[in-house]
């Protein structure tokens, strides 16, 4: 069964340069519309495939560290990662006469994906991609 929640935006702005944004964790605090991640923990300047980092997360006054594995990558098109229950994060982008559409998507269709049901995280995801995307525009239009 696939579990999954997505946000799209569409961004003035060409792909190379959002995701050079996505593609650099040291980025990640700025962007994250979910106001989860603290601050990063160790990572390369540049994710690639294959690539791990870790970031300092806090949620529900909880703080913790996640240490995730990128499993995409195509350079200006699509980069994604997960962490130790697999569930993944992702951006795929799409540009066309200088416009960017992001679609950035939460995949929890592991088996044990169901248990974050009753504690609201897809919804919550999706709202804060919401917040991401918005977050992004920014960073890469002012």
């Amino acid at each position: 069964m696939t579990r999954r929640v997505s946000a799209t935006r569409t961004i003035h702005a060409p792909a190379a340069t959002i995701f050079d944004l996505l593609a650099d964790p040291r980025q990640h605090v700025r962007l994250d519309g979910s106001g989860m991640i603290s601050n990063l923990k160790s990572s390369p300047e540049r994710l690639y495939l294959g690539a791990t980092f870790s970031m300092h997360m806090k949620d529900l006054g909880v703080p913790y560290v996640t240490k995730n594995v990128v499993v995409d990558f195509v350079e200006n098109k699509s980069i994604a990662w997960h962490h130790f229950a697999k569930f993944v994060w992702r951006y795929d982008l799409d540009e066309v006469d200088g416009e960017t559409t992001v679609t950035e998507s939460f995949d929890y269709s592991v088996p044990w994906g169901v248990f974050i049901i009753p504690l609201g995280f897809p919804k919550r995801n999706e709202a804060a991609m919401q917040k991401t995307l918005e977050q992004l525009e920014k960073a890469v239009t002012s």
